[in-house]
């Protein structure tokens, strides 16, 4: 009875940890992914300048007009029926404070998620780079995961950040599909940091050492119980497995 007992826990702890780390497998991957769409989604914010659509007459005139102005990080242009003009902003020193801290933070964003992506990659489990131990892929997860939550935190504070400001220098009319795309890239980046950093798991170099302290107890036929050590257990173990594959 005592040993059919032992043999149901042995399958449920096996089950669950499995279950687990499966589990941690999937969030880590789906984290990488959501990670990457969103800083593809940054990098097409930043490249594009339809960011807000402003009107520089009253409401009413532009809409009659059917004239609006589109201003992005990088040019001002005027959209109507017949013309589709733009103006490239290379006057740094007269831009706005809001338009060139923007820009920067967008820059910083679309850099730093190149070596995001790597260090995310390099700690996936299906990647194995030479001799390279769990630590160190921990330690890759747990820094890739830090730099996406500063890429998604520059993304979310300059499209905030922007029509505030176009908004207090002109007329803002109504937001366009590169802020849409901004916004959209810099959650996908938040969400993907914080489900790297919760499945990156625990250190691997504690682990031994949890085995080692780990006992359980075996009722002997004298009706004493006696500790037994799991990891003498799991070498002995091992030791009979060799020795039956001889």
């Amino acid at each position: 009875m005592y040993l059919f007992s032992h043999i149901l826990l042995g399958s449920f702890i096996s089950s669950y940890f499995s279950t687990f780390f499966t589990d941690l497998y999937f969030g880590q991957l789906s984290g990488s992914g959501a990670s990457f769409a969103g800083w593809v989604g940054i990098i097409i914010a930043t490249a594009t300048n339809d960011w807000v659509r402003t009107c520089d007459y009253t409401v009413t005139t532009c809409v009659r007009m059917d004239e609006l102005g589109a201003r992005g990080l990088w040019a001002e242009c005027v959209i109507s029926p017949s013309l589709y003009h733009c103006v490239t902003l290379n006057h740094i020193l007269t831009l706005p404070a809001y338009i060139q801290t923007c820009r920067a933070l967008m820059v910083c964003a679309c850099l730093m998620g190149l070596p995001a992506m790597g260090l995310v990659l390099m700690s996936m489990p299906c990647v194995r780079l030479g001799d390279e131990i769990p630590a160190t892929k921990l330690r890759h997860g747990m820094v890739g995961g830090a730099l996406t939550f500063i890429v998604a935190l520059c993304g979310l504070v300059s499209t905030i950040w922007f029509p505030i400001g176009a908004h207090a220098e002109e007329g803002l009319m109504s937001f366009g599909i590169s802020l849409y795309t901004g916004w959209v890239g810099s959650v996908l980046c938040l969400l993907g940091s914080f489900m790297i950093l919760c499945c990156c798991g625990d250190d691997p170099s504690a682990t031994p050492q949890r085995q080692q302290n780990s006992y359980y107890y075996s009722r002997q036929a004298g009706g004493a119980d006696t500790p037994i050590n799991l990891a003498t257990t799991a070498v002995v173990t091992g030791n009979h497995a060799k020795s039956a594959h001889v």
